[in-house]
């Protein structure tokens, strides 16, 4: 185990408020304006912070209470956490993508005071739930209609306030009908009239959020994020102040953030990566620009120029296919000069990698393949990215080296909710391909017999909400967290996380088959897919389930025959496209044995997506999702088949 971390603060409010005291005028978080980046100084986030938790104190909520955030990645969500983090409570995140059934749930085992809702779709969800601690409702976008209305239990408070928006109908259907408002019987008021509040009670009493931010200790709750359960019904994790401060004062230690880096943040922020690298940017100071619009990725990196980026793999991979159908298009002599491009920088990194000297011929071509190839790749990011952070889900080798020979390597980490997402990471001076890299700062780890990973350290949670037999099954007894990941641990240390698990195949024939190994291998060879899902759990044979990339899609029916003209259900559909899939399984069928090799496959007319259920927020398949919406096309894969395994 590495030297054990100083941990110069005791909680986030102590580590926030340290770093607006000593760069006050200095940028912190922008937000996407008409005319480009709107700037907050570190003042002005501050500013804002205190008079939330001003504010929010004024509303009764006191140390270690519980606010829900139900918002999508904005400024206003960094304020709103922070202000929750400096009035001592403790942060319940909630997607918005999140169904009504289970937000209300969240609520409800929570028992948050306040919620703190995006717009009148997140306040919707709150319809017809019994909620006898929640309070009041915060709307960030809209206005809060001032109306008497009695309560709808005598359990709530009521000042007859209510959240009305006419312009945009609910989300789900199960929870208002179409054309209606959403409107709750609790107090509600505007993220602004929160503020306000704060203000005027700061104005009388300027060091209230001070006492109380220094009274919040590490072991007290800072967060409670919910992932999903076995049951189906998701599980509050439990997070310290103690751990987020370990992983933003870690992240600085390490050298993975710079203060004179700009970010790029996307990231769900009520996922624990996202939340992770929240930390980081607090304790290091770096500004951020906050955008959690994932269609504006693409448009907005060369407008924002970054050097620093966080992602799920799935934003890498969507760049590498785009640029690989962009150069087959083209064809001709630019895809020539694409290719050689590729196979020099291989060349190059070969050198690198078994420790040889670059020839000084070799060097050249490679100077020539930066020129007329690579710097036009970056520039695609920006021209400036210094390093990207991939985590959440395994990143293919194969993308990951493209990557790093075009000059933005990709640095892959480790880490579940239930280790405040950073566990393990490769780092610039110590890098290696295919694993997670190694552990971060004194985290301990070892293996179990059946190798899985086992993890011990401050990030890790205190347990699990209200679950105390699931929070022992998932500790050893001498407290080590059991992680569900199988992996290998190689002589520098390095972790290779080959498979979940729980998600290990097993075919009828008695084999098992690590389905991430082939979905990440086929995402590497075909440029033409987006999702892929491996079938074969007590099956007698292996088969997948593929859907094409939309923007892949749309530049083919753009283009000439064959696909000219063609919808996305017509190309998924065509002899032409299933040929192409079926060129790229067969070649990655020539690298598996023979029971793991896929044997049909069948292109959706659609590809997956977060409202369907078949995707989560980070982008992860939700495998039972797929496997329930497309019932019919998985079984008819297995029709009148024979054993062949």
């Amino acid at each position: 185990m590495s030297e054990q971390l100083h941990l110069p603060y005791r909680s986030v409010p102590e580590m926030f408020l340290h770093r607006v005291a000593s760069t006050p005028a200095t940028n912190a978080f922008a937000h996407p304006g008409p005319h480009g980046p709107v700037w907050l100084t570190w003042k002005q986030v501050g500013d804002r912070a205190t008079a939330i938790a001003a504010g929010l104190h004024a509303l009764g909520v006191k140390p270690e209470d519980g606010v829900a955030i139900a918002a999508a990645t904005r400024v206003e969500w960094i304020l709103a956490d922070l202000g929750i983090m400096c009035a001592g409570a403790a942060t319940t995140t909630i997607y918005p993508t999140t169904e009504a059934k289970d937000a209300q749930f969240i609520l409800s085992d929570s028992g948050v005071r306040v919620l703190i809702a995006e717009d009148e779709t997140q306040v919707a969800k709150t319809l017809g739930a019994t909620l006898p601690n929640l309070t009041h409702i915060v709307v960030i976008d809209g206005t809060a209609q001032h109306e008497e209305r009695a309560p709808a239990s005598p359990a709530v408070a009521s000042e007859g306030i209510t959240a009305q928006h006419e312009e945009r109908a609910p989300a789900s259907p199960a929870v208002a009908s179409e054309g209606t408002t959403a409107q709750s019987s609790l107090p509600v008021l505007t993220l602004a009239e929160l503020e306000q509040k704060g203000s005027a009670l700061l104005a009388v009493d300027p060091d209230l959020i001070t006492r109380i931010a220094a009274g919040v200790q590490p072991q007290h709750l800072a967060t409670l994020m919910y992932t999903s359960g076995t049951t189906g019904t998701p599980k509050g994790v439990e997070l310290l102040h103690a751990g987020w401060v370990w992983e933003g004062v870690a992240q600085a230690t390490i050298g993975i953030l710079q203060p004179d880096d700009l970010q790029y943040l996307w990231l769900p922020l009520s996922h624990s990566f996202g939340k992770t690298i929240l930390c980081g940017v607090i304790n290091v100071g770096l500004p951020t620009y906050v955008d959690g619009r994932i269609d504006k990725i693409a448009a907005n990196l060369p407008q924002i120029k970054p050097t620093f980026m966080c992602g799920a793999p799935r934003i890498f991979e969507k760049i590498y296919n785009g640029i690989n159908t962009l150069m087959k298009s083209e064809g001709g002599t630019k895809l020539k000069i694409f290719r050689w491009a590729v196979r020099t920088g291989k060349s190059a990194y070969a050198c690198q990698v078994a420790g040889k000297r670059v020839g000084v011929m070799l060097g050249i071509k490679r100077g020539l393949a930066d020129r007329l190839v690579f710097s036009k790749i970056r520039a695609r990011v920006g021209g400036r990215m210094r390093a990207m952070v991939s985590g959440s889900a395994p990143l293919n080798r194969d993308i990951a080296e493209f990557f790093h020979i075009a000059g933005m390597t990709i640095y892959e980490g480790y880490g579940l909710t239930e280790t405040s997402a950073g566990s393990y990471l490769n780092l610039p001076d110590h890098v290696k391909f295919g694993t997670v890299g190694r552990p971060i700062a004194d985290l301990e780890v070892r293996l179990d017999e059946d190798g899985e990973v086992l993890l011990r350290g401050v990030p890790v949670m205190r347990g699990y909400h209200n679950l105390p037999e699931e929070t022992a099954r998932a500790f050893t007894a001498d407290g080590f967290f059991r992680t569900g990941d199988i992996g290998e641990i190689d002589a520098d240390g390095f972790l290779k996380i080959t498979d979940r698990k729980k998600d290990l195949i097993k075919t009828s024939g008695g084999k098992y088959v690590a389905p991430s190994l082939l979905e990440g291998g086929l995402k590497a060879i075909c440029p033409y897919v987006s999702q892929v899902l491996v079938i074969g759990q007590a099956r007698n044979f292996v088969t997948m389930v593929v859907t094409l990339d939309p923007d892949v899609v749309k530049s083919l029916s753009s283009a000439e025959d064959p696909f000219h003209g063609m919808s996305y259900a017509q190309v998924a559909a065509s002899p032409q496209m299933h040929a192409l899939i079926d060129e790229s399984v067969q070649q990655l069928n020539s690298t598996l044995n023979r029971w793991e090799t896929v044997k049909k496959f069948t292109i959706l007319p659609r590809d997956l997506t977060i409202d369907a259920g078949e995707l989560t927020p980070s982008l992860k398949v939700k495998r039972k999702g797929v496997e329930t919406n497309f019932a019919h096309e998985i079984e008819s894969m297995y029709e009148g088949a024979l054993a062949e395994v």
